[in-house]
């Protein structure tokens, strides 16, 4: 009891609120804000789950519904916020985090990897077919590439002069450099604007240190949920667009005649429609609150004080003592690469991302590879709707079975048994190849919604977030984006090596068809499945470190 009021009677000495902050404008509205935030997260999943339902019919007349129907909710909203008046305050941490969803999944909505094989192919830079999943790998790689160089960068800029900016520079560059990628003339011009994209487009660290900052702490891990949730939808969705609506003058004719621009450029219309989308975003971001605290030099050591003495204060409560600030300030920095539980789990995490990258690679590559070959002659059509169909599936996943089974097995367990279940899964891939007609289809959909289920991306975010509340280290937010940016950047760079890894490999195995030791497309999944196997004993111990309860 003693302990208790005399870390109470120590934060409510050090705790100050100054008038022209907007972090601490933020913070007296989450002091305010009470109860379990329902009504953020059901805005959050109505909309997408709108989104995703919209997305599967083939026509650009979807999308236009899609846009009506986002406005009338968003009519809805409006009406709510004026029929509240004075309560609109509260409401409006939903609309943050509303924001924030549609923000991530901006930034993960890249339409390129469902048609990329055909775009190498209209460049004719490959020499033979088999030659065009190693171009297009490094088109893939050159995004990551980018984002591994300036992540830290933009990590740094968000912890100097606040999270909104370089969210709206973030977005901005979707906007631009995603609408000249669909406007490509050259291999080298698209490789360019794709690695541009990259550079200016390091958002998730930003995004996770807002998401951490723009409600209570009792729901931080909810927010948490909402950017990697938002992750997967936005790499399902954003690949069916581009399969429904790339070269829309062959496939709508009545809507598209060859001789407008969209029959010059066969791409552009995918990357419109998301550049149109992230235009949306980035007039609806300009409203966002900015959660950075902002004092003077002398206030700024006040408030690292304060932050330092509530991490000390919390300490008191289990060993009885105060660690003094001097060194607690001098030891942050090196908190993060110290704490092992959480490092660990990054580096598992950065393993399960590079499988994860590459499986999406090469099964867009394989997909609409010739039979001959191993493929399944798919269309671009036929790709976009495999994949709207394991976005629907996984939305469905993540919404009414992941959380049950989560609370059930735990995070790791649930990681552990999606990692080995996929492995034999992605072995029977090339089995598949075998069929043919509505029995592939019907097959091929099965085996994508239970990949895309199965991913172990989505549980490692879990993991992380409970390894940071378990290992008991407190990062201020002077370094908070920072340190995402770091673990954005060991990300990256597997990411970067998965595309072009991935685009090699097929196209190396493409031309060993009557090998003796795994011909043709066997080799690719047995390589996918030994990253998988990989990552899968790294949750073990003693690589995995178990967190102190």
């Amino acid at each position: 009891m003693a302990r208790t009021e005399n870390r109470n009677a120590l934060l409510e000495t050090t705790r100050e609120y100054y008038e022209n902050c907007p972090g601490c404008k933020i913070d007296r509205l989450n002091e305010e804000q009470r109860g379990v935030p329902y009504r953020n997260l059901s805005y959050i999943w109505i909309v997408s789950l709108c989104t995703g339902a919209s997305i599967h019919a083939p026509s650009f007349i979807s999308f236009v519904l899609n846009s009506l129907s986002c406005s009338l909710r968003l009519m809805i909203l409006t009406c709510e916020v004026i029929s509240w008046g004075c309560q609109a305050k509260y409401l409006s941490i939903n609309l943050y985090n509303t924001a924030i969803f549609f923000c991530q999944l901006c930034q993960y909505l890249h339409c390129s990897h469902s048609f990329t094989s055909w775009y190498i192919r209209d460049f004719h830079i490959a020499e033979r077919e088999e030659d065009i999943g190693f171009y297009a790998g490094f088109v893939g790689s050159s995004f990551m590439i980018g984002r591994a160089l300036t992540s830290f960068f933009w990590g740094w800029l968000a912890d100097r002069y606040g999270r909104k900016p370089i969210i709206l520079i973030g977005t901005a560059s979707v906007v631009v450099l995603n609408a000249l990628f669909g406007l490509s003339t050259s291999f080298w011009m698209a490789l360019s604007m794709r690695f541009l994209l990259g550079c200016f487009n390091s958002l998730l660290g930003t995004i996770r240190a807002y998401a951490s900052e723009v409600c209570r702490e009792e729901y931080r891990s909810m927010a948490l949920s909402v950017v990697s949730t938002s992750r997967g939808i936005g790499m399902i969705i954003g690949p069916a667009i581009g399969g429904f609506l790339a070269q829309p003058a062959e496939n709508f004719p009545n809507l598209f005649a060859e001789s407008t621009i969209f029959g010059r450029f066969p791409y552009f219309l995918p990357c419109l429609v998301i550049s149109v989308y992230a235009v949306g975003v980035l007039v609806a971001c300009w409203w966002l609150p900015e959660t950075l605290h902002m004092h003077d030099k002398k206030v700024n050591k006040r408030c690292d004080s304060c932050d330092v003495l509530e991490a000390s204060a919390e300490e008191s409560d289990e060993k009885g003592y105060v660690i003094e600030v001097k060194e607690r300030k001098i030891s942050q920095k090196a908190n993060l690469l110290r704490n092992w539980p959480l490092m660990s789990v990054i580096v598992v995490y950065c393993v399960f991302s590079l499988q994860e990258i590459a499986y999406v690679e090469i099964f867009s590559l394989w997909a609409v590879s010739d039979k001959k070959y191993g493929g399944l002659s798919f269309s671009s059509q036929d790709v976009g709707e495999v994949l709207a169909i394991s976005g629907f599936g996984l939305l469905l996943f993540q919404l009414l079975l992941y959380p049950p089974i989560e609370k059930v097995l735990g995070p790791l367990p649930v990681t552990r048994l999606s990692a080995a279940v996929s492995i034999p899964l992605l072995a029977s891939y090339p089995y598949i190849a075998m069929l043919s007609g509505i029995t592939l289809h019907l097959v091929i959909n099965i085996a994508s919604v239970l990949r895309n289920t199965l991913s172990v991306s989505d549980s490692c975010h879990w993991i992380i977030h409970i390894a940071e509340q378990r290992s008991g280290k407190f990062q201020p937010q002077s370094q908070r984006a920072a340190a995402n940016g770091i673990s954005m950047t060991a990300m990256s760079v597997f990411k970067a090596f998965g595309p072009a890894g991935g685009g090699a490999l097929f196209s190396w195995a493409q031309k060993r068809q009557v090998a003796a030791f795994l011909p043709g497309d066997q080799m690719v999944f047995f390589a996918l499945n030994l990253v998988q196997f990989i990552g899968l004993l790294l949750t073990f111990k003693p690589f995995l470190a178990q967190p102190h309860e």
